[in-house]
């Protein structure tokens, strides 16, 4: 292992070779050295890393095989094949090597597959239906998982004490409840892989995500806490260690989101300094969410929740601090590091199920545990949505209640707690793992392939796949506001009122402290929209058979980008790009205020690009003519100055032609006033 240790870390091999010459007499011969090979095998040289590489090319191949049939891939969820292919590859190592080999490793499953998975799905989940259905998910996170755990557990013990479970499962109620806290909680990563597939509402998938997310510190403590009483002793156990136990709840849970916003602090303001050096922000991304997640866990604190929460903190800070080429570069590297290790931790866990040496089979547990888990889970949900149903301004109905029962799944969060296990301490281990196979297989095989067919039965609203338009946004922001007033009205300080207050804080402290300059402005979101407004207009022209210019070498010289206009000055852009536009920015030089120059820009701006109509439509009619609708004949009107405004501000800027203004349109002869 030291020989395979050294060469990757870039350290000689003298000292271990040294060792292993054997001691020479002196005076006696010395051994001519070997002739020059010109062939040498090295395997071990190379073995972990090449069967590291390996195994993730099996899996992307997989993945490839997998989608080359649609019908597979819209019947069977991906996880599901992916196990499957994980126990015919088990099988065919446990033939041919006669032992079970390459076992999904706790070390290697919280080290280095979960923290992708858990910083794709913090950085881009959507902040703002996360924090609007805060409550739900913290209810339904912390009460509902120890719930789960408690009643599991003692529903267990029970049935052993009826005599249900047979007399070699050894085991009291402190190992009952010990194993109810791993098999109770909701895992992540296969709540992610099957219900993206089965595209839901988006408020029924953030509540069960991001339950499956923020139940970590719960399942943390309870596994820590029964563990630790466990290997005390049921007798030695004091009134004290249960006080630490619930102080230890809010340590982990606050203390591992602490370390995720200071993380994501330090990592929003690290990136207002790489103006001058973007080829490091990808990499300050994910070294300081890392640094983030080993933090916490080196503390004894919520991996999962910190790292959750330096994405979800950081994001809108460090999208308008790094460059466009850095956030397409993060977003695909975040988005390929996930999806291979959620690959190859779905392939392992089928791979460990064929290893017979670390599991031992009992019915009457197996039965037991997968009637309890699926009853308790059913019951718990139905009882807290009760409770939040008499606060929230829309309910959850009975269909959303099925479908958050029935996607409780497990995953491989329960089998590496399991696996890590003491067998001295805890004697009926090889039962427990085996019980958490067989959950883990049903949760994430058997009601993975159902639940698509039940979503449809029910009718459960689907998620829209359309961005909101300007419109939408707007009434949106609207209604916030008018909210956040009537709260502040009448004196009621609801979540209206903080959120705009929070909104207001952002605005005036954390966005200047933790943004360039550049990044933020005033009126940054009318300056983007219309920007994109314009790109897409002149994009559509080209496609719909324009050939005077392409996509690619599209430039638009009347319209500077945000970032130029706080660093050289709107006039000397026009007169560099040759703009034929005369729109009379001169007076923008005279400005001092930045705030005045600013509001000078967006009015010369809006001024050369809204809609302004230059005659008036008299009403009339014709058997034989239809008039094009209003709407649709101001929207043409629009995009024929604009594409005409590029074309000139093009044509100019190649030829060094100025063009004049066009003669007015004529009027349509079909058309008949009406006296």
């Amino acid at each position: 292992m030291l020989r395979v240790a050294l060469p990757l870390l870039g350290l000689p091999l003298t000292g271990t070779a040294a060792t292993e010459e054997p001691n020479q007499e002196p005076g006696s011969p010395r051994e001519p050295p070997p002739g020059l090979a010109l062939f040498r095998w090295q395997w071990h040289e190379v073995e972990a890393p090449y069967l590291v590489a390996l195994w993730i090319l099996v899996a992307s191949l997989a993945k490839i095989v997998f989608h080359l049939s649609r019908k597979v891939t819209s019947l069977v969820p991906e996880s599901c094949l992916l196990i499957l292919l994980g126990l015919v590859l088990g099988g065919i190592v446990l033939a041919v090597a006669k032992k079970a080999e390459y076992q999904l490793e706790p070390g290697t499953f919280f080290l280095f597959l979960l923290p992708p998975i858990v910083l794709d799905s913090g950085y881009f989940m959507p902040s703002r239906l996360f924090f609007d259905n805060l409550g739900a998910i913290l209810t339904y996170a912390v009460v509902g998982t120890l719930w789960n755990a408690f009643t599991t557990g003692a529903a267990l013990w029970g049935l052993q004490q009826a005599g249900l479970v047979a007399p070699r499962v050894q085991a009291g109620l402190l190992d009952f409840l010990l194993f109810g806290s791993l098999i109770s909680a909701v895992d992540p990563v296969a709540v992610l892989a099957v219900f993206e597939e089965v595209h839901v509402n988006e408020t029924l998938f953030i509540i069960v995500f991001g339950e499956s997310l923020l139940n970590d510190a719960v399942t943390v403590v309870l596994y820590k806490v029964c563990n630790s009483f466990v290997e005390m002793g049921s007798a030695n156990v004091q009134a004290t260690d249960y006080l630490k136990g619930v102080a230890s709840l809010f340590v982990v849970s606050l203390g591992g989101a602490a370390v995720g916003l200071v993380f994501a602090f330090l990592l929003a303001l690290t990136t207002r300094f790489t103006k001058r050096v973007r080829i490091i922000e990808p990499l300050l991304v994910f070294l300081l969410a890392y640094a983030a997640y080993l933090t916490a866990e080196m503390a004894s604190l919520s991996a999962i929740l910190a790292v959750t929460m330096c994405g979800l903190g950081c994001k809108k800070y460090v999208e308008a601090n790094i460059s466009h080429k850095s956030r397409t570069a993060v977003k695909y590297t975040m988005k390929t590091l996930a999806s291979c290790a959620e690959t190859v931790i779905f392939m392992l866990l089928g791979i460990s199920a064929v290893d017979s040496s670390k599991w031992a089979w009992d019915s009457g547990l197996v039965l037991g545990t997968l009637f309890f888990i699926l009853f308790f889970r059913a019951l718990g949900v139905v009882l807290q949505t009760w409770v939040l149903n008499q606060f929230r301004l829309a309910p959850l109905d009975k269909i959303d209640q099925v479908v958050m029962s029935y996607g409780g799944l497990r995953g491989a969060v329960a089998f590496a707690l399991v696996i890590l296990l003491d067998r001295t301490k805890v004697p009926a281990k090889d039962y427990f793992v085996a019980t958490t196979i067989v959950v883990v297989f049903f949760t994430v095989i058997v009601q993975g392939l159902t639940i698509k067919p039940l979503v449809k039965w029910l009718k459960v609203k689907r998620r829209e796949h359309h961005k909101p338009t300007l419109n939408e946004e707007l009434h949106e922001h609207t209604f916030d506001h008018i909210l956040a007033a009537v709260e502040d009205v009448v004196g009621h300080h609801g979540y209206h009122y903080w959120r705009d207050r929070w909104e207001q804080f952002d605005k005036k402290y954390l966005s200047q402290l933790l943004m360039r300059r550049s990044a933020y402005r005033i009126r940054d979101q009318i300056w983007d929209v219309y920007y994109r407004l314009n790109i897409r207009d002149a994009i559509s022209f080209v496609d719909q058979g324009g050939h005077v210019l392409s996509s690619a070498g599209l430039t638009l010289p009347s319209m500077p980008s945000r970032n130029s206009v706080a660093e050289t000055s709107v006039t000397n852009l026009l007169r560099e790009s040759g703009s034929g536009a005369c729109l009379d920015l001169q007076v923008i030089d005279t400005v001092r205020s930045g705030r005045d120059r600013e509001d000078a820009v967006m009015h010369h701006l809006l001024c050369g690009g809204l809609y302004k109509p230059r005659r008036r439509y008299k009403a009339s009619c014709s058997r034989h003519f239809i008039l094009e609708d209003a709407q649709e004949r101001q929207d043409k009107e629009v995009f024929q100055q604009n594409m005409k405004r590029r074309l000139e501000s093009f044509k100019s800027t190649k030829h060094n032609i100025c063009f004049t203004k066009s003669k007015p349109r004529p009027r349509k002869a079909g058309c008949k006033k009406l006296l």
